[in-house]
């Protein structure tokens, strides 16, 4: 996958799960696409766990399947997030 489909599957992930996921979560339009990525590699990665058995790091499709897992991988990533900046607070 090239880095504008991956910018632009970011984008919508990102937005999506930063919308769904309650609180505020700041960062703007670069840290939104930064965590779409991030949850389209752990989304796709836990997907491919799912179906293989085995932990490959992988990202997800641009296509409705894939930002349905992006958009996962993407709350995942926000929870994570959360702990961390909460913990160093």
């Amino acid at each position: 996958m090239n880095i504008i489909a991956w910018i632009v599957l970011g984008l919508i992930a990102g937005a999506i799960a930063k919308a769904i996921y309650p609180g505020s979560q700041g960062g703007g339009i670069l840290g939104t696409m930064i965590l779409g990525i991030v949850g389209a590699f752990v989304g796709g990665s836990l997907f491919s766990l799912l179906n293989t058995g085995s932990l490959n790091l992988a990202a997800a499709s641009l296509s409705i399947p894939g930002i349905f897992v992006a958009v996962i991988g993407a709350i995942i990533a926000i929870f994570l997030w959360g702990l961390v900046t909460r913990r160093a607070a």
